[in-house]
């Protein structure tokens, strides 16, 4: 069975590993030229992301890149520590939370993927989806085609596959912009801590690296972003957010002030649940399915999630629409409770009675994730989520 993953992201590459790894013929098509998108952002690995990844083989390609988060602090508007607990699965090293930027994930996910021989192919951006009864064809703007006997589409929040597929599904703000930035001045705190810091008008996060840098976040609420308007300069996005991080005696403000030129912004979205994940040959992952708002920073680790959960499916059932709805079955619940939890989060800094906390506790797995992420375990030996 050959398979078109449309995506070289994190959920595409993702996907095509299990995929590979389970038998498949996979070819990746990316739109973008290198994998140099979203750079500037960085994003969290959680445990669970973490224990896909060892699923797929792919922990070494992955902990050559970032850093090791161990402990989750939480600050106080006045900057005292009001908990400061492990965080995941800390003790075993392969499955610690991990802090990288989205393009370090991007190059270190695409470099094992071409190295265990899928075929990735830069600059391919699809235009049209033919989906027969013999074979589903993609068309690309430049005028090639491909055509396969499943297509995936695992191209992001603004995906053109879901565009096709369901034309009037569409991302909805979450209620928050969400600016992200970097220091050379290392941030009080432990060692392999994420500090989160409950302010008066924002959410605010930071990790410090190894080296000494320091990376941070900070969820404010607002208006959204104009759609298509050009970037706002640093200096513009730093004055937004200092007025707000000043009303707090942390250390938020200090950081944002030190950002020179690293900082950029975007909105928080999702989407709608209840979205179709497919039809015919043609089935989405990963954020073109479930997107969520980054507030529980689980977004990369579902699209984990979905790569080996995927590829259980189409492994152990032999028609796709029966693989399609299995995997389904097992990934929309425990997805669309992280995009309703997501968005309770961000919406919730909004409200007059306080802030919402920061970010969800993070816990263990529970059995059934780890039932449906072990290679060797069918999914018809796991029960499904709840709804």
């Amino acid at each position: 069975m050959r398979v078109l993953v449309i995506g070289g992201g994190i959920a595409g590459t993702a996907t095509a590993l299990g995929l590979h790894k389970a038998g498949f013929d996979v070819s990746v098509f990316e739109a973008h030229p290198d994998t140099a998108e979203d750079l500037g952002a960085f994003l969290t690995l959680a445990s669970n992301g973490m224990r896909a990844l060892a699923e797929l083989d792919a922990t070494e390609a992955v902990t050559a890149v970032g850093f090791p988060l161990t402990s989750l602090r939480l600050l106080d508007g006045r900057g005292a520590e009001v908990t400061h607990v492990p965080m995941g699965e800390a003790d075993d090293p392969a499955l610690r939370y991990r802090c990288l930027r989205r393009g370090e994930l991007n190059a270190a996910l695409q470099d094992e993927a071409v190295g265990r021989g899928i075929r990735l192919r830069h600059g391919a951006r699809l235009v049209s989806v033919a989906d027969g009864p013999d074979g589903v064809t993609a068309r690309f703007a430049d005028g090639t085609t491909a055509t396969g006997d499943l297509l995936l589409g695992a191209d992001g929040l603004n995906s053109t596959v879901r565009r096709l597929l369901t034309p009037g599904v569409r991302p909805v703000y979450a209620g928050q912009r969400v600016y992200y930035g970097y220091t050379g001045t290392p941030a009080p705190g432990p060692d392999g801590a994420i500090t989160m810091v409950r302010g008066s008008g924002t959410a605010f996060g930071y990790a410090v690296s190894p080296a000494g840098e320091t990376y941070w976040f900070a969820r404010a609420g607002g208006e959204p972003l104009p759609a298509g308007a050009p970037p706002a300069p640093p200096a513009v996005l730093r004055e937004q957010l200092l007025p707000l991080l000043r009303e707090d005696a942390t250390p938020a403000a200090g950081l944002v002030d030190a950002s020179a030129d690293a900082i950029m912004v975007t909105n928080a979205t999702e989407l709608p649940l209840g979205t179709p994940w497919h039809t015919g040959r043609v089935l989405l992952v990963g954020d073109s399915a479930h997107a969520a708002s980054p507030a529980t920073g689980q977004g990369a680790s579902m699209a984990l999630e979905d790569a080996v959960v995927l590829a259980k499916a189409l492994r152990d059932l032999p028609a796709p629409e029966a693989a399609f709805a299995e995997y389904e079955r097992h990934r929309r619940p425990r997805a669309e409770h992280n995009i309703t939890v997501s968005g309770g989060l961000s919406r919730g800094t909004r409200t007059p009675s306080g802030p919402a906390p920061v970010m969800a506790r993070p816990t263990g797995p529970d059995e059934r994730l780890l039932g449906q992420l072990a290679w060797d375990t069918p999914l018809s030996a796991v029960p499904s989520e709840p709804h």
